[in-house]
């Protein structure tokens, strides 16, 4: 019955994008003299198909959520317009696409002249006999994979005080809705996503099961950082981040900056699965909603300017990276 309803919903994204492809991408690619990337136009095009999906999950569920039980009124509707900039770039595909065109074939050649070396063919979950026949088995393995490499890096961004110069864009925002996932500097998301790549490279997964993990992790990041009084109850918290666990890390001096003013560190670092913070030491299950920001965006701090706009916010993040701003 597993593997029926696996196979139907493949074949289902597999006809929607090919239909995608045909009509509206491959035409484009061909009036616009692209015709030589047809292969990393398809794939674009299953990135655009899932983007639109989980927009529509966003619309419909997640702002039911927000409308039910906000944590906060938002007043500053500017700030959370450009976060829906953010999300469009990245969940319709562009910035995937311009991956695609630029560091991706550079990890592919690296990774082939590899292979070349001597370095062995590898599929992670093919290590468990049997695994790679039960296929929701085998995505939750590199689920779990993925989402602890998301936690390393994340414990990263918040570790070197240079990768928190970019990453703190993400952090500053004071009104966090359910489009303030995708708010990050995009030399940030470069950085992490080449190392995801690799990763991904490396562990052997197909190129469908990584757009569904992929796919998966951001549709929760999006609940995760909703503005709505949410918690998965004592037990559910322990193994799915909700907003309220992930709302607390983007808690002034709360969930990052505990220990004081321009410090790093914090809590509640887990993307999927609390268990790593829980392993780590770093889980807090306050049952409390604090506002959201940065500590030296206060008065009382200095009032520092994070940026308004997407190419504001994208300038100042560079010129903290250089000591600038």
């Amino acid at each position: 019955m597993e593997l029926d309803l696996a196979d139907a919903v493949s074949r289902a994204f597999g006809e929607l994008q090919q239909l995608l492809f045909e009509q509206l991408v491959q035409p484009a690619m061909f009036a616009t003299g692209m015709g030589n990337l047809l292969a990393e136009g398809y794939r674009a095009t299953g990135w655009l198909l899932v983007g639109g999906l989980q927009i529509v999950v966003m619309l419909t569920v997640f702002r039911a959520l927000e409308r039910w039980r906000p944590v906060e009124a938002v007043t500053d509707r500017a700030a959370v317009r450009v976060d829906i900039v953010y999300t469009l770039l990245h969940r319709l595909g562009l910035f995937r696409v311009a991956m695609f065109l630029t560091l991706d074939p550079l990890w592919d050649l690296a990774i082939g002249k590899l292979r070349i070396a001597g370095l062995p063919t590898f599929s992670l979950d093919a290590a468990w006999p049997g695994v790679t026949d039960v296929a929701l088995v085998s995505l939750m393995i590199y689920l779990v994979v993925f989402d602890f490499v998301d936690y390393g890096l994340h414990r990263a961004q918040h570790h070197f005080g240079w990768w928190w110069q970019l990453h703190a864009l993400h952090h500053s925002q004071r009104q966090m809705t359910m489009w303030s996932d995708n708010r990050n500097h995009l030399l940030d998301d470069v950085i992490r996503d080449s190392l995801f790549v690799l990763v991904a490279l490396l562990v052997g997964i197909a190129p469908s099961q990584f757009v569904a993990v992929v796919a998966l992790t951001q549709l929760v990041e999006s609940l995760s950082h909703a503005n709505v009084r949410l918690s998965f109850g004592r037990w559910g918290s322990r193994l799915l981040v909700s907003p309220r666990y992930h709302r607390l890390h983007h808690g002034i001096g709360v969930g990052h900056e505990s220990a004081g003013p321009g410090s790093l560190g914090g809590h509640n670092f887990a993307v999927l699965f609390p268990v790593w913070d829980l392993l780590f030491g770093s889980a807090r299950f306050d049952a409390r909603y604090e506002p959201t920001g940065i500590r030296d965006q206060l008065a009382e701090h200095g009032a520092r300017d994070y940026g308004r706009g997407f190419w504001s916010q994208q300038w100042l993040g560079l010129a903290r990276l250089f000591h600038r701003a």
